[in-house]
């Protein structure tokens, strides 16, 4: 995904309907489910719990939800067991599509994942396939629209200050990446200094990205993607096509 569409995908997401909502939720409350069962309910001892609720909170999730959520998870630790399981393979026109799932049932999850790309003409391939063309960054972006001072300089050297690796500057929003490790520092520094964030997440960025001029394979492309994001197993899914062309 790529710099403007990655920021409209975003924003495409938190303004779809209710029904999209509850997939996040669902998404998210499995999360949770997994950060208590390895660390605990308490988010200021459990760092991952902790991550977790922040982007809870990101999509709008009620705290009554996400202290349900926890409440559950820690009652019912040995009733359902996730599990994250990665799959990677091939999109049509060359693509490279890694699929992150957490689910309690992996043969359901093999069998959807797999027939998502058959559907769309694409292949799963070995584990390891196609990851190495992606880099794990944590991404930060800021809308322009939110964001109401006008120097870039400054925003510039607040992240770099906070110990991002990049910061760029796009039509409609700002990107700013990181080192895994560092996201949640430079997080910290946004929120401290009252920039609003549109999303914050370590994720998985394309070294190259892949121009698909066939509309047949931008046809299929999309509809494998628009089948694993209906699937509540599917967690993330990033690919290498450049959205823009």
């Amino acid at each position: 995904m790529s710099g403007h569409s990655k920021f409209s995908n975003i924003k495409a997401k938190k303004e779809k309907n209710d029904a999209a909502k509850g997939k996040i939720f669902t998404i998210i409350g499995r999360e949770i489910a997994v950060a208590v069962k390895e660390g605990g309910p308490d988010p200021a001892n459990n760092s991952k719990l902790y991550q977790v609720v922040l982007k809870a909170k990101a999509n709008n999730m009620p705290n009554d939800t996400i202290e349900r959520g926890i409440k559950k998870a820690s009652g019912e630790l040995g009733s359902v067991n996730y599990e994250n399981i990665t799959y990677e393979g091939y999109g049509p026109g060359g693509t490279a599509i890694i699929v992150k799932t957490l689910t309690d049932n992996k043969n359901r999850t093999a069998s959807n994942v797999r027939s998502a790309f058959t559907k769309g003409q694409g292949s799963i391939g070995t584990p390891g396939c196609v990851s190495f063309m992606f880099d794990e960054k944590g991404q930060i972006i800021i809308d322009r629209e939110e964001y109401e001072a006008e120097d870039a300089d400054e925003l510039m050297m607040t992240v770099l200050d906070a110990g991002a690796e990049d910061f760029a500057e796009q039509e409609d929003h700002y990107e700013v990446i990181t080192a895994p490790e560092d996201m949640e520092n430079v997080r910290k520094a946004l929120e401290e200094a009252g920039i609003p964030m549109v999303s914050a997440e370590v994720t998985m960025i394309p070294q190259n990205y892949v121009t698909l001029t066939d509309e047949n394979h931008i046809k299929c492309l999309n509809r494998i993607l628009d089948i694993l994001d209906e699937d509540d197993d599917v967690q993330a899914v990033y690919h290498n096509w450049d959205e823009q062309d």
